[in-house]
């Protein structure tokens, strides 16, 4: 049973039919005798008919049985599954973004079964002809490059000198071996050739190398040891420039 005057939420239980059939009455009589409330009424009344109406036709539509929850639930599990993807090739495309920082420079994946210094012709290709990775270091009118190399390794050998060969010290970069840092220094001619002189630590074991040569594809390594420290020359194999620097030079 209502009591008068009636409060907002008996009037919207009336707007809404949720009074029973004396209460109804009751405030209908009421309303006969208060305009502005019955305005009020009327109005809501107006915009349940409006409401209902929009609504009408979503309501007489089939089933949408991607509303399904089972549907739902199948829905956010595949989105779960491509979200762990994409968030793996992600961490993949970071992985190999940073391999051009410090603690990611890892050119030399070599393993102890692998040719000698496998990893100087690697960053031969990676920085001189594929130009993935910048250089630390490049040598300006003042520059020193034997000054810089010997930042990091002031015991290694002394930098070759390729002038009788036509090339002088351009660039350096430094890397990452298994067993400590390396550094690879590039070389250039007046017509732009490349060579590079490679230092890293020795290898498993301390192994230590040979002097000796070999190619790898169209790559020369010339390599040798000397000063607690692996070493290689590698150019361009049946080229002018290679020649030249094999013939002038004695390592």
């Amino acid at each position: 049973m209502i009591s008068l005057p009636p409060n907002e939420r008996d009037l919207h239980a009336y707007v809404d039919h949720q009074l029973s059939d004396a209460d109804r009455r009751v405030l209908d009589t009421w309303l006969a005798s208060h305009p502005d409330e019955a305005a009020q009424v009327r109005a809501w009344q107006q915009d349940a008919q409006q409401l209902r109406a929009a609504l009408s036709g979503a309501l007489q539509q089939p089933a949408n049985p991607a509303l399904d929850p089972a549907m739902i639930r199948q829905r956010r599990q595949r989105q779960s599954r491509r979200h762990l993807a994409s968030a793996a090739v992600l961490l993949i495309a970071v992985s190999v973004g940073g391999f051009s920082g410090w603690q990611a420079r890892e050119i030399t994946l070599v393993r102890p079964s692998m040719l000698p210094m496998t990893d100087a012709l690697q960053a031969y290709r990676l920085i001189a002809q594929q130009g993935m990775l910048p250089a630390d270091y490049k040598v300006e009118s003042d520059g020193d490059m034997q000054r810089w190399l010997d930042r990091y390794f002031n015991r290694a050998s002394r930098l070759p000198d390729l002038k009788a060969a036509g090339f002088e010290p351009v660039s350096g970069r430094l890397l990452s071996t298994d067993e400590g840092p390396a550094a690879m220094v590039m070389y250039e001619d007046g017509s732009g050739h490349k060579v590079s002189f490679y230092v890293r630590p020795p290898g498993p074991k301390n192994t230590f190398l040979p002097r000796g040569s070999r190619s790898d594809g169209d790559l020369q390594a010339e390599y040798w040891s000397g000063g607690g420290y692996n070493y290689a020359m590698v150019s361009p194999v049946d080229t002018p420039a290679a020649q030249q620097l094999k013939q002038s030079l004695q390592f």
